[in-house]
């Protein structure tokens, strides 16, 4: 009987049955092209209060080839609810999910709707998130999250809070406004979460103006600059990502745009507070703070794997 036990605990690992272990080798994909999401790409949208603002349209007017995924959010928050977002996100299915401290690669193509929006309203196009267990204390932001904030793009890598050095500190980084020494990255510091959020990656009409929040700088995320990212009135833009958060200064990050490499980040990425879950998730759609007017986005050719081969259609795979 013991030994029944163990050899079907043993190919329960094997098959991924304990855990979602197994289901994140799976390669997904989906174009968009019918009324609906395929089954082989593993994405649903999520129902709740803050994606009623959502518009969710299978069409063919705006397209690469074929389909193409069409999201919009509309005024939706009541006025008095001032931290109530707006949100029309794709979200890959629960058992589908990478566990966390495994790398995978993601891609998509992104088409920004006129009007793009010039204003700052918290505007986010995808983000990475780990899943948040019952017992876990606080509001997580994204580990990574590719932003919009006046009408320039960026990107932002997340993990906890880490003092920064002693130099800084006594010059109230706070307000430290001048440029990070070299092997530092801009960070803007938020002890009261637990939390600090690095800018790794802008667009090429980003000014010292714009990330005037990322006053502090740290030693704790490297990040090595390979080019910038694409203007968001640029057309289509295909993004190649790969992911493996680290809170513990493992972490590995490549963005690739239009198959040219545009950042890699190194060291601490995520977050490893107690009763956090143990796998990572993508969602991709706008998101926002309440605000007025619609904002859309445009999504297709949507692939996850393993393998960089099967996500980055051009451009030269790295070395990880």
């Amino acid at each position: 009987m013991k030994a029944s036990l163990l050899l079907c605990a043993s190919l329960a690992v094997l098959l991924g049955a304990a855990g979602p272990a197994g289901a994140e080798m799976r390669v997904l994909r989906d174009s968009f092209d019918g009324q609906s999401f395929s089954k082989e790409g593993g994405l649903y949208y999520k129902k709740n209060f803050e994606q009623k603002a959502g518009i969710v349209e299978f069409q063919r007017d705006v397209a690469i080839r074929g389909g193409a995924l069409k999201l919009s959010v509309k005024p939706h928050c009541p006025a008095a609810e001032t931290l109530c977002s707006e949100r029309a996100e794709i979200w890959e299915k629960p058992d589908l999910r990478v566990p966390y401290n495994e790398g995978v690669w993601y891609g998509f193509t992104v088409k920004f709707g006129a009007p793009i929006p010039q204003d700052d309203h918290r505007y986010l196009i995808a983000q990475w998130k780990r899943e948040i267990g019952p017992e876990a204390e606080g509001d997580f932001s994204p580990f990574l999250a590719l932003r919009l904030r006046q009408g320039k793009l960026f990107a932002t890598v997340e993990t906890n809070y880490i003092a920064p050095q002693a130099t800084l500190a006594a010059a109230a980084p706070e307000k430290t406004t001048a440029p990070c020494a070299s092997g530092e990255t801009p960070v803007w510091l938020r002890p009261e979460t637990n939390q600090m959020r690095a800018l790794v990656a802008t667009d090429a009409t980003w000014t010292p103006e714009d990330g005037s929040l990322f006053s502090s700088c740290t030693s704790a995320i490297s990040v090595i600059r390979h080019g910038a990212l694409p203007s968001p009135d640029s057309g289509w833009i295909d993004f190649a990502i790969f992911t493996r958060p680290g809170p513990d200064g493992s972490g590995h990050i490549e963005v690739f745009a239009n198959g040219k490499p545009v950042v890699t980040v190194r060291g601490h990425i995520g977050h490893g507070d107690k009763g956090l879950g143990e796998n990572q998730y993508f969602k991709f759609g706008p998101y926002r703070a309440a605000n007025k007017d619609e904002w859309t986005l445009y999504y297709d050719n949507f692939r996850r794997s393993p393998h960089c081969k099967d996500v980055l259609d051009k451009g030269e795979c790295p070395a990880l």
